[in-house]
């Protein structure tokens, strides 16, 4: 019985990675988003870690946030305004808890990455998104399609209000 079920989380798991990294590749000719015309760097997945947030709520979701080479930099050095070049990438599922864990705690306590939901992108480009603060925001669904342009237009609003760090919202998390 113990077997069924590991194999059944391990082949649930491996699906799980699959599904949301084979399509969202990162290839210069997919889609770009409305608005900004961003489209999904590639090599974005080998990005460092910058921080991981847990959004309860309507997202309800786990997210790893990933930064290029020259947002790690700024990061590193408290620059702020972030400077042009920067990009931060936000990858999100939805979180359950692990069966396997369960049963060792005894309880649901311990949760795991779930069914991807999208990824999203700032991109800094002071002069190409100056009505924006200087950014570019992109999601993506979690096959890789661009979000509709409705969604593209609550990003700066909300991000607006963090104007003492440059409208992000994430800090680093050394």
């Amino acid at each position: 019985m113990k077997r069924i079920a590991f194999l059944l989380i391990s082949v649930t798991v491996i699906s799980g990675i699959v599904a949301f990294t084979a399509p969202a590749s990162g290839h210069a000719d997919e889609a770009a988003v409305p608005i900004f015309g961003i489209t999904i760097p590639p090599g974005y997945r080998d990005w460092r870690l910058v921080s991981v947030a847990h959004e309860e709520g309507t997202l309800h979701d786990i997210r790893a946030i990933l930064g290029n080479d020259v947002a790690i930099q700024a990061y590193r050095e408290n620059k702020v305004p972030f400077p042009d070049g920067t990009i931060i990438a936000r990858i999100a599922w939805t979180h359950v808890p692990s069966e396997e864990n369960s049963k060792v705690f005894g309880q649901a306590q311990s949760f795991v990455a779930g069914t991807p939901t999208n990824i999203q992108f700032m991109v800094k480009d002071s002069k190409k998104f100056a009505a924006t603060g200087g950014w570019g925001f992109a999601q993506f669904d979690k096959t890789g399609r661009p979000a509709a342009e409705a969604p593209l237009q609550t990003c700066f609003p909300c991000h607006r209000k963090l104007q003492g760090h440059d409208l992000v919202f994430t800090r680093y998390a050394p």
